[in-house]
Order: C-alpha cells, then sequence, then structure tokens
C-alpha cells in the first residue's frame, strides 16, 4: 500500500528476489513498488566499433542535465553485453525508443546476441554523426558521445552528451510495463530466463568496482 491505494508491482524482467546478509537485512519487496518505476522507456541501444554495428534493448536510462541547450543522458549497460564493450571503445551510442506498436524489435534486439548474428540487418538506419545508427522508424532517437562513465562492477553507468535528436512520433513510447502485457509467453520465459542467468553474474561481479578514472576517446 502507498498512499492508502493498492500498487501494484511492476518488476523488469526477471525475477527479483530480496537479499539479506552483511549490512544489508532489508526485504526487497519494501522496496520493490519504488525500484520498479525507475526504469526508462525501452529503447533500442545501437553501438558501432571498427565496422561493426549492434544493439541491444535498455531501460536504464536517465535525463542527466537541467541546461536546455546542453542535453545528457546517464545510460546503464551490462557488461556481459557485446554493446557495453562496443560502447567502451567507441565512446559514442544512440537510444532509439520504441513505439508500442514495435513489440516484435524486443525480441529481435532483446533476446539475440550481437555475438551470433547482425542483429540490425533488414532494419531501417540512418548514420548518426556519432558513428552509431539510428532507427528511422521508431518513437525518437538521440545520438549519444560518451563524456564520462562510472564502472558499477557488473555494469557501466555512461554520462553521455546528445549530439543529435528527434521525436518521430506523437503519444508515448513503450513501457515495460506495458510491452509484458503484450509479449508472447514464450518470450517472456526466454527472456526471464536470460535475466535469471545475468542476475547470477551480477551477484558475483557488482562488488568488483574498478576506481581508475575515465578516459575519453
Amino acid at each position: 500500500m502507498l498512499g492508502g491505494k493498492q500498487v501494484r508491482v511492476l518488476h523488469f524482467p526477471g525475477r527479483m528476489e530480496a537479499e539479506q546478509g552483511g549490512k544489508n537485512s532489508m526485504e526487497y519487496a519494501d522496496v520493490a513498488p519504488i525500484m520498479g518505476r525507475l526504469w526508462s522507456p525501452l529503447a533500442a541501444v545501437t553501438s558501432h566499433w571498427q565496422g561493426r554495428d549492434n544493439v541491444q534493448i535498455a531501460v536504464a536510462i536517465a535525463a542527466a542535465s537541467i541546461v536546455p541547450e546542453r542535453p545528457r543522458v546517464v545510460v546503464q549497460l551490462y557488461k556481459t553485453n557485446l554493446s557495453h564493450d562496443m560502447v567502451l571503445s567507441s565512446g559514442a551510442f544512440a537510444l532509439n525508443f520504441l513505439r508500442p506498436d514495435q513489440l516484435d524489435l524486443i525480441g529481435d534486439f532483446g533476446l539475440v546476441s550481437g555475438r551470433e548474428r547482425d542483429k540490425l540487418a533488414g532494419v531501417g538506419t540512418k548514420a548518426g554523426s556519432s558513428g552509431s545508427h539510428l532507427l528511422t522508424d521508431c518513437f525518437g532517437y538521440l545520438d549519444c558521445r560518451v563524456i564520462n562513465a562510472m564502472d558499477g562492477g557488473d555494469m557501466t553507468c555512461f554520462l553521455a552528451d546528445v549530439l543529435d535528436g528527434k521525436t518521430l512520433a506523437q503519444g508515448d513510447p513503450l513501457w515495460w510495463r506495458d510491452a509484458r502485457r503484450e509479449l508472447p509467453r514464450e518470450w517472456l520465459d526466454r527472456w526471464e530466463a536470460k535475466q535469471s542467468s545475468e542476475i547470477t553474474t551480477s551477484r558475483a561481479t557488482m562488488g568488483k568496482i574498478g576506481h581508475t578514472p575515465w578516459q575519453p576517446k
């Protein structure tokens, strides 16, 4: 209950478990209604490095500037993803926010690894000034250049300047809470299995944080 109202807990895909031990005896269920609301709309994160292109789905994105003429974003990418290494190496990425009618791209971009195939093959794109591909058919895009990065152990938080961007559709972008109600059960099962494996990896690595300052490209 929040403010006397019944609230439905919204989780990011995958089963979250309460952690106990050490200094943290908090039950995850106590904060789940808050944490589940901190995810962003779904974005296809595109990257380019040494002649290779990739794309992945991300929901850990936030605005990071209050200055209108200098927009910035923060994006969280996990180290197990190919996109992480490409963004770290190139210092650039693009955020392509999906429309509610683009559920199929979740399967194309989120359930297959770029190590297995070219996930952008056959997708309409154009080159952005950062070198990353911009989807020509989506809710809107932001082309970004990394200006700093923070190691989170299992992931990296990238702070980036927005070089270019455009809103291409009206209405709202696609959110996970809405997508999961429409996705096939098979896709949800595959996503949860993928998330379960990644959570196991994160538990083992999230404490291994490097503190070497990030160097710009």
